[in-house]
């Protein structure tokens, strides 16, 4: 499944407002995200800017009009995680906010233990592969 890129004039706006909030940035899925403690807070995603928030932030922000759950995959929103309203994107210091109320709650949160978040799961294959001979 091909991925909608970012529009430029979106991962400008994201690059100059993350240095101002904090965080650490790094690529997911090819779009721009960061990250505290090892927790994701804010990114892109196709031409939106979602961000993690606690239950009031999460509530009042989804009370605002075009405001969505985030859903990379159609029908499976994540949990904690909302997309601003495309009107807002044109009102950095909304923007900011929103993003230092995603940072704040990550912030919240315990620490990833670093060995967790750059490890890759096993395959399968290597799964099966390590499984002792059960005599078959």
């Amino acid at each position: 499944m091909k991925l909608a890129k970012s529009p430029a004039w979106l991962v400008e706006l994201f690059d100059a407002l993350q240095p101002e909030v904090g965080g650490e940035r790094k690529q997911m899925f090819g779009y721009p995200c960061v990250f505290e403690g090892g927790n994701l807070f804010t990114g892109l995603f196709a031409d939106g800017l979602f961000v993690r928030l606690g239950e009031a932030d999460r509530a009042r922000l989804l009370a605002t009009k075009g405001a969505a759950p985030f859903e990379p995959m159609k029908g499976r929103p994540m949990r904690e995680y909302v997309v601003l309203p495309p009107s807002m994107l044109e009102d950095e210091e909304a923007v900011k906010s929103w993003m230092r109320l995603g940072l704040d709650y990550a912030r919240s949160l315990p620490e990833k233990d670093k060995k967790q978040t750059g490890k890759k799961k096993p395959s399968r294959s290597t799964k099966a592969a390590r499984r002792p001979d059960r005599g078959e």
